[in-house]
This record gives structure tokens, sequence and C-alpha cells, in this order.
């Protein structure tokens, strides 16, 4: 069976201690959960948020998946990816006008089989509409629907895995980044009596870097410093300004001395193809 398929409890999953002295400094102890490990495509939390989906298809046997994202989406590659290894048939409603010059992830989704179907930005903010809903079904009667993102009860179901692959009763806190809160939700669930899970939302507050998807040049300075200073690489939608702010949480003294902190290195790294070849260091 495709390892795409198999139980993630099977995955070698690793943590990596960051090594900082300003951390020493502080007598916190932070490691990473290095998701994005898991597999080259469908890669970090994508994983855990689409099994449970792809589990229905199976066992309802639905031959087909539908999806949403947009151009950049890591959603939408990692969907057509573990669709075609599950054996399913994909499309992706794409947010948008069709692009002259495709970006590198719908290319990717289209080489794994998914139909990409563009529509506009108006209709797109209707996708969770009943009407707009039982129009797919209608149009697809034999699949299963995924929410963007892969949002919804089966995705906050499969997040809370996450913890169950790992011995994670040694963490005081678990951070990740927050986009459709489906990750935050199911580690808030798997969490032990007495962890705090905190979610950093990559949309608004402090450490949103102008918006979902936008980055500054001091961020990918910081991205460029952590990844020299550490050796894991990270991406400008999620996982830098997580590991951003979890520094900044540090330096401003908001976690009691001795704390342990498990960051949850969510993968997405594909997203960096947007930037200027030469923007990062890895």
């Amino acid at each position: 069976m495709d390892i795409l398929m198999k139980s993630p409890f099977n995955y070698p999953l690793s943590i990596d201690n960051v090594n900082l002295q300003e951390l020493d400094q502080h007598r916190i102890q932070v490691d990473v959960l290095r998701l994005d490990k898991i597999h080259p495509v469908v890669s970090g939390n994508k994983w855990f948020k689409l099994k449970e989906y792809l589990s229905i298809a199976v066992t309802e046997g639905r031959r087909h998946l539908v999806t949403f994202g947009g151009a950049w989406s890591n959603h939408i590659i990692a969907a057509a990816c573990a669709a075609h290894h599950a054996g399913l048939s994909s499309t992706g409603i794409i947010r948008g006008e069709k692009p002259a010059n495709p970006s590198p992830t719908l290319r990717g989704a289209e080489e794994y089989g998914m139909q990409l179907e563009f529509i506009s930005r108006p209709a797109y903010r209707q996708k969770e509409e009943p009407a707009f809903l039982a129009s797919l079904t209608a149009r697809y009667p034999n699949a299963i629907i995924i929410p963007e993102g892969g949002a919804g009860q089966p995705g906050i179901k499969g997040s809370m895995d996450i913890l169950r692959c790992i011995d994670s009763s040694p963490y005081s806190h678990i951070l990740c980044a927050v986009g459709t809160g489906t990750t935050y939700r199911g580690l808030t669930a798997a969490a032990a009596p007495g962890q705090e899970v905190i979610g950093i939302s990559v949309l608004t507050a402090p450490y949103h870097f102008g918006g979902y998807a936008r980055h500054t040049p001091g961020l990918l300075d910081f991205m460029n410093s952590w990844y020299h200073a550490t050796g894991i690489p990270s991406d400008i939608v999620y996982t830098g300004k997580l590991f951003y702010a979890a520094l900044d949480m540090v330096r401003k003294g908001l976690f009691p001395p001795q704390s342990r902190l498990l960051l949850i290195h969510s993968g997405g790294l594909q997203g960096n193809r947007s930037l200027p070849p030469g923007s990062l260091d890895f």
C-alpha cells in the first residue's frame, strides 16, 4: 500500500531542538515537530486534515474529490496528490480568473490529474452556501466535497492524531500557525490536561506581516537568519510567522522559566516558490 494511505502513526516523525542562546537566557526549551518531512507534496498538517476525508471517500465508495483553493494553495496540490495515490479523480475549484502563466502549484496539481475550474472571486465567496454546494453535488454526484484547507469535523479529527504520533507529555505549551483553525482545534482537543495550545494567526493580529499570504522584507530576513541558526526551513505564509512569533513571545517574557515549547512545523514550503529567486537561502 502506498505510504500516503498508511496510518500516520507509521511515519517516522522527527523533533528538532532549537539551540539558541537567547532561549537559554530565558530558561526556555523549544522544539519543532517536523511535519514537513512526512511527504514532499502532502506536507505537514495537510495529510492529517485530508486523511479522514479520504477514509470517508473509500468507505462510501466515492470515486471523486472536489475541493477549493487559490493559485498557490498548499491544500490544492496536497489534495491532488493524495487523491491520485488513493485512486480518486479530483477537481479543484480555484479562486480567480485562469492565469496566463499558471503557478507551479497549479501545474503540479494538474500533473497529479486534478481538473482545475476557475471561478470569479465573488462566486468563490459563495463556496460554503447551500445552493453552491448543491450545484456541485449535482454536477459531481459521486464526489466527496472537502472544504478549503481541509476544514470541518473530519479535518479536526485527523489533526488530533498529530499529537498522538509523538510523546507530547513533556511540553507545557504547543504552538501552531492558524489559518482556517482546523489544526488548532485538533491540537486543542488532543492536548493533555494542563498543556496550553497557542494559535498564531497568519491573517490578522500582531504577527500577520501584512495579512494572509503576505510578507515583508523583515520576515524574509528572519526566515533566513532562523534557517542559518537552526537548519529548519520555513514558509512565508505559516511557519515563518509562527517561528518569529514564538521567539518574540519568549523575548517578551510571556512564558514562565522552565517552559518547554513544541512548535508545529505545518509544511507548506512549496508556497515559497511565489518569491523571486534568491529571496531565501534554502
